[in-house]
């Protein structure tokens, strides 16, 4: 594809839209359930070729597990969330449906520096290393001090090679029944590079390495990093998530003609006459109203979705049913923000990744580029701070003494990670504890729910839908949301919406001949039949 507007990678794909008339010829009525980033895109996608849509969250604000919201508190008038997001270059149809609201580049700024932290003094950066792989790659390797040439010699290579040669979707495929902490002890990396660098990543999808699946630590490391020219920095929003980005969209899909409305989606009913042309869908909300639509969109959260499909007799053949009832959740993750009465040092980053900081994954300093907060800490003189917890004891979902636990010990491994703080007062804390994450598992790719279901009229959306391509997390969201309503255009005869993607496959050809002829080496077919037996 060419290069244009946030695509720097000049082999990122363009996905070429559906065919068809530039508008609907006759007039249809969707219902997106979901206010999320699938759902906004889904409905954006469907408003722009003249289709009659009504959003429905459930929350007063849009932007769904990414949204922001405003709270009194000690602190005063101030912006609380669900914690820091990264926007990474390569989340091209995340930006396309910012597009639609302005432009990112102001929408966002880049952050300089994406340092990790271990506990054992380890510290790596990717702010020096060249973007195009595999040379982003060995610069790392090269700078970090967790790689060692005696601890190189121990890595098992084919393994390596493995990252190099893929061909998605057929590797989620071949990496079926593997965990993330299954496919890390056979690459046999340095213990500290892999505490380091690796499971920090794995971490970052909210699970535990050893129930996260290998498929999807592969596509992400392909998609960010081994795939992807894009580089390994990120952008962030200018102020909180509703000022700088979803309040500006909703503007924008409102002058598209999108209805929102607040309220809780209670079933979905396709009605007995229904036809293949006509599905003639009713979904019911909490305040007792019933709309009818020409084909809905499922772009809920993982818990949401589930949950309404079983409470929807009749919605589906049973085996999608059972599909659906079957998405796993991830373990609850907390967020702890303070407010201090001081600041942090001035060298401190943005945003600090960490590992073998007790719960403690990543420290985010707001006033470093929200705006919201920098305006705070000019006018009070301190620092607004936040701190992450993933995959913590599923207990904590209803647990409050062991939600106040956790909170102390984040402030307690603060200390440890900036000192600085220990000195410093707290004006206000608020601890969120949520468990709506999608666990993607280690069980069969293929069983995964998809956008286009077996139900004429409806689809999915949303970062638990599978789709074929290296995504995940805000990306994946907005790709199935963009699909979803490719989907229906495309049943309707109408044009679709282009996406793109970092190449699904490798970017060289010579590590899958190298693996090549290390599979034909007789320590290779041992360790093959090694792995076969193990597997079995």
């Amino acid at each position: 594809m060419a290069r244009r507007g946030w695509t720097r990678d000049a082999r990122a794909i363009e996905i070429p839209a559906p065919a068809g008339a530039p508008r609907v010829g006759s007039p249809r009525r969707v219902v997106v359930v979901g206010g999320g980033i699938a759902g906004l895109a889904a409905a954006c996608g469907l408003a722009e070729r003249g289709v009659d849509v009504t959003l429905v969250e459930a929350e007063p604000e849009l932007g769904g597990r990414v949204r922001s919201w405003r709270t009194r508190s000690a602190a005063g008038d101030v912006t609380m969330s669900r914690g820091f997001h990264a926007f990474f270059r390569q989340y091209y149809n995340l930006r396309a449906l910012l597009s639609r609201a302005g432009a990112p580049d102001e929408m966002l700024r880049p952050v300089e520096d994406y340092p990790v932290l271990s506990s054992r003094g380890d510290r790596d950066s990717f702010a020096r290393i060249p973007r195009t792989p595999p040379w982003n790659f060995m610069a790392f390797v090269a700078q970090s001090p967790t790689f060692r040439a005696r601890d190189l010699a121990r890595v098992d290579v084919d393994t390596a090679l493995s990252l190099l040669d893929v061909d998605f979707p057929e590797t989620f495929r071949e990496l079926d029944g593997m965990s993330a902490a299954d496919f890390l002890d056979r690459l046999r990396f340095p213990d500290r590079a892999r505490h380091l660098a690796l499971e920090v990543f794995a971490r970052s999808f909210f699970a535990d390495p050893r129930e996260f699946s290998a498929g999807e630590l592969v596509a992400m490391f392909h998609s960010y990093f081994l795939g992807s020219a894009e580089g390994l920095l990120f952008d962030v929003p200018r102020d909180d998530f509703d000022t700088s980005l979803w309040r500006p969209l909703a503007d924008a899909l409102a002058a598209r003609g999108v209805r929102t409305v607040t309220g809780t989606v209670t079933g979905i009913e396709r009605m007995p006459a229904a036809s293949a042309e006509d599905p003639g869908w009713i979904v019911a909300r909490d305040d007792g109203s019933r709309e009818r639509a020409d084909a809905v969109v499922l772009a809920a959260g993982p818990r949401s979705a589930r949950e309404l499909v079983a409470a929807s007799p009749g919605l589906g053949p049973l085996a999608w049913r059972e599909r659906m009832a079957r998405i796993e959740l991830a373990p609850p993750f907390a967020v702890l923000r303070l407010w201090f009465d001081g600041r942090v040092a001035a060298d401190r980053p943005a945003f600090l990744g960490t590992a073998g900081f007790g719960p403690l994954d990543n420290v985010t300093v707001l006033e470093r580029f929200e705006r919201g907060a920098a305006e705070w800490s000019d006018a009070h003189g301190g620092s607004v701070v936040e701190l992450h917890a993933y995959a913590i004891d599923p207990a904590a979902e209803h647990d409050a003494e062991l939600r106040a636990e956790i909170a102390v010990r984040l402030r307690d491994e603060l200390s440890r990670v900036y000192p600085e703080t220990v000195a410093l007062g707290v004006v206000d804390e608020q601890l969120l504890v949520e468990r709506d994450c999608a666990l993607i598992g280690t069980g069969p790719w293929e069983d995964r729910p998809e956008v286009v279901t077996p139900v004429p009229g409806l689809v999915l959306a949303g970062d638990w839908v599978r789709s074929d391509l290296p995504i995940a997390l805000m990306e994946r969201a907005a790709t199935t949301g963009w699909s979803a309503a490719n989907a229906l255009l495309q049943h309707w005869g109408v044009a679709g919406h282009p996406l793109r993607s970092a190449p699904p496959g490798s970017r060289q050809s010579w590590p899958r001949l190298a693996r090549w002829l290390i599979a034909r080496a007789p320590l290779g077919r041992a360790r093959r039949a090694a792995r076969r037996r193990s597997r079995s």
